[in-house]
This record gives C-alpha cells, sequence and structure tokens, in this order.
C-alpha cells in the first residue's frame, strides 16, 4: 500500500464497540466524525444504493458538505453466512477501505476518471474489524448495465475507458457493467475499486477483466436476445483493441 502523501490525516479513535482510525484528505474534510460512517447517523439524508452490488452503499446529503457515497465493505460467498461485514484483522496495512482510498488517490493523480476519495474508516473489534469509505457522488451518471439494458449504451465508449485504466496497469477486482458509469455527455468513469491493485500490464488479467465484464452484460441482460448481448461486447472489445494498439 502507498505510503502517506502531503494532504493525508490519520486519526485515531476509540468508542464503545472498539477503536480505529480515519484517514482522510485534508483538502477535502476539516475533522470527520467516526459517526458519518454510520448510515443511521444521517437519518433521511441517506439513501441507499439500488442499482447493483450487495448493497451496503448509500447515498450521502452532507449538507454544506455536498453529496458523497458512503460504502461498507461486504463479504460475499459463504462466508457472508456468518458476517456480511466483518473482515479478519491482519494489521492495518491491510484495512480494505485504506487500501481503496489510497489506490483512488493514486488513480486520480493519473488523470484517471475516478471519484474523489473523502475519508475511509475501520473500527476493530477484536479479531475482526468493519470498514467502510466515503466518497464523491457523481452527478448524473448510469451505469452501462442500465444504458445496456435501455439500448442506449456507448459500447465503442466503454471499451476506450477500459482501456485507458487497463493502460496504467489497473486490474479492476470486480469489473461488472455496474462499474461503468457514463453521464449524459458520453464522459465514462470507473467506480468500486475494492481488492484491486496496479500491476505491470500483461494478457492474463486483462482477459480476466473484460470477460467478467462479459459475463456481467449477460447476466444483466433481461430480455435482450443473447446474440444482441455478444453482438455488444463484440462493439466493446473492437474498441477496446483499437485503443490499445494506438496507446489510448
Amino acid at each position: 500500500m502507498a505510503g502517506f502523501d502531503a494532504n493525508e490525516h490519520l486519526t485515531p479513535f476509540r468508542d464503545a464497540r472498539g477503536y480505529g482510525a480515519i484517514l482522510f484528505d485534508r483538502t477535502q474534510l476539516r475533522q470527520p466524525d467516526p459517526a458519518w460512517f454510520d448510515p443511521a447517523h444521517w437519518g433521511d439524508a441517506a439513501q441507499p444504493v439500488g442499482d447493483g452490488g450487495r448493497g451496503g452503499a448509500w447515498f450521502i446529503d452532507m449538507g454544506e458538505g455536498g453529496d458523497a457515497v458512503l460504502r461498507h465493505f461486504l463479504r460475499g460467498g459463504l462466508v457472508a453466512n456468518l458476517s456480511r461485514d466483518a473482515h479478519l484483522w491482519r494489521g492495518i496495512a491491510r484495512v480494505r477501505s485504506f487500501a481503496e482510498y489510497r489506490l483512488l488517490r493514486v488513480l486520480r493523480a493519473r488523470k484517471l476518471p475516478v471519484p474523489m476519495a473523502y475519508a475511509a474508516w475501520y473500527r476493530r473489534e477484536g479479531l475482526s474489524y468493519r470498514a467502510a469509505i466515503l466518497m464523491q457522488r457523481l452527478p448524473g451518471v448510469r451505469s452501462l448495465a442500465e444504458l445496456a439494458s435501455a439500448g442506449e449504451a456507448s459500447m465503442a465508449a466503454a471499451g476506450e475507458l477500459v482501456a485507458r485504466f487497463h493502460r496504467q496497469g489497473l486490474d479492476h477486482a470486480d469489473l461488472n457493467a455496474h462499474n461503468l458509469l457514463f453521464d449524459d455527455q458520453g464522459r465514462g468513469w470507473m467506480i468500486d475499486f475494492d481488492r484491486s491493485r496496479l500491476r505491470i500490464p500483461a494478457t492474463g488479467w486483462r482477459e480476466a477483466n473484460l470477460a467478467r465484464l462479459q459475463r456481467s452484460l449477460h447476466k444483466r441482460a433481461g430480455a435482450r436476445p443473447r446474440a444482441t448481448v455478444e453482438a455488444d461486447f463484440a462493439e466493446l472489445r473492437a474498441a477496446y483493441d483499437a485503443a490499445w494498439q494506438r496507446g489510448y
């Protein structure tokens, strides 16, 4: 995990349930409160995000602080039956929210279109911890999944967007059609970088990313014929290959 930059600040805290810390950007926040990472703190100003994922995300109206997204780090698979949000403590260097926060900052420094990270939080409780991240809400965007279902997606733009990130070595751990967002002007963003990492660009992991994206397009196809989804992905893949060849 990358080291601190000049604007990072780490604030430890202790509450009735355990102890932890908040890592935040001093240019964006003066002093975040641990309560901010509990959606109940915001009341009606917190609205669940319904598009994609397993839940655990809310749109937050922070008043003068603007609009944000709060996302808790959840577990999938069979272990989720034991606990949806408790992770094995392996030291502060392995805290998932801190890793994503820092990765977002690196990606923004490389001029890639990602949300701004405001703050990352964890609270340790014995041998486990819980984590969350607070970040910029992107206004007026729709996911590739939603756009494709409505027949309004630019698959070429999606392919070029993925190639742009791959050129920078971003191996997305869950590249699916909900994690590519576009506004009405066709500008695209990538989101949700939990467990993602920067690597040397190589065929293996790039192909794995694209295969995952292809599966997600089929999964969210609804009533659209399989042949239509395949044609959409072929367009995306052609644009990706062209962008890769020209170095984006």
